[in-house]
């Protein structure tokens, strides 16, 4: 068993995945990076790497809300800000690094300063992939067979992703896939009280912010910067600020024509293009608001932390201390969170987009 776990881990395991994908190191002569002999391949992977990115999940998960189902995208979020809380927490406790560079080419930058173990990556389009199937299969009529096959498609796609783009192991991706499955079976039997959390007490706010909080300002000490604790704000914080959006929708009730608790047996009905272009215009309304309040509470924010602690405005290094980056990130991303759960439908239903 110890010498399987180490040739899961064995970085050259990874590189030659990539050279049967046509992904060579360049020569250092050519002052090259990479070499792409199979762009087939290469498009595939950096595309699949895009799925299992944050800013696929910011986009994906609010067009769900606006145009398919809150309910359902509520769990969708609810189970994302889970594992993704716990698989940052896991890196950073872990602390296994990523694959040796060389012999592996890294085809991305910004997250190598993060430990490996286990891929956030896998975690998310696993949770996102099946917890989607699972909360459909009973709400929504169309054939199981083929939820499941593109629910294990697109967790596929994105695990080897990880591995053509050299930033996790085997063992990483093995790692990530096992806890999210772990997870959903643990949280599934409490999947019907999220679906009910907008009808709790008045004092469920402040539970809403203060634990995620504390999770965040609490985050493990890294032995040196990386983007982990800021990622994980950001997320956890996204996810408060929907749960508190729906609790707000009930409490003050916001909501005209409440939607039905999952689950629900009905047909999916079939895309027009009215359907399309209706579904495509709320997007883009409820983007541009959520990119307005997104900017306005960051740059407000930012301004009273850096006057409170007497640091210089636009010092970037000061962003990164721990009493900034994440009330910062805490207040902006709950704020966004709020935003698209309550104030983009109003926005919708003034429009004549409802």
């Amino acid at each position: 068993m110890a010498e399987l776990l180490r040739s899961l881990r064995d970085s050259q395991l990874v590189a030659r995945f990539q050279r049967r994908c046509g992904l060579f190191p360049a020569r250092e002569a050519s002052g090259e990076e990479h070499v792409v002999k199979n762009y087939f391949y290469y498009y595939l992977f950096r595309f699949s790497a895009a799925l299992g990115q944050e800013v696929f999940y910011i986009t994906f998960l609010p067009f769900t809300h606006w145009n398919i189902d809150p309910n359902l995208s509520r769990r969708l979020v609810v189970i994302w800000v889970l594992v993704m809380y716990i698989g940052q927490v896991a890196k950073d406790i872990l602390k296994w690094p990523r694959p040796s560079f060389p012999p592996v080419v890294r085809l991305e930058k910004r997250i190598i300063a993060e430990y490996g173990m286990p891929s956030t990556h896998a975690m998310a389009a696993t949770a996102i992939s099946f917890t989607l199937l699972i909360s459909t299969m009973d709400r929504y009529q169309y054939p199981f067979i083929l939820g499941l096959t593109m629910a294990v498609v697109f967790s596929t796609l994105v695990c080897l992703s990880r591995l053509y783009t050299g930033m996790h192991t085997v063992l990483d991706i093995l790692g990530g896939v096992l806890i999210t499955a772990v997870l959903i079976a643990l949280t599934y039997p409490a999947w019907t009280l999220i679906d009910s959390l907008d009808t709790a007490s008045p004092l469920f706010p402040v539970c809403v912010i203060v634990v995620p909080f504390l999770l965040c300002y609490n985050y493990p000490v890294s032995d040196y910067y990386s983007p982990t604790r800021a990622d994980t704000t950001t997320i956890v914080a996204a996810g408060a600020g929907v749960i508190l959006g729906f609790w707000i929708n009930h409490f003050f009730q916001l909501v005209s024509k409440p939607t039905p608790s999952l689950p629900v047996i009905q047909n999916i009905p079939p895309l027009t293009t009215d359907m399309l272009v209706l579904g495509l215009t709320k997007f883009m309304v409820g983007i541009m608001l959520i990119l307005l309040v997104r900017q306005l509470v960051q740059k407000l924010s930012l301004q009273v932390l850096f006057s409170w602690f007497k640091v210089v405005t636009r010092n970037k290094e000061a962003r990164r201390r721990l009493e900034i980056e994440v009330p910062y990130k805490f207040v902006t991303y709950t704020s966004v969170g709020i935003c698209a759960t309550t104030f983009v439908p109003m926005l919708h239903r003034f429009l004549g987009l409802l």
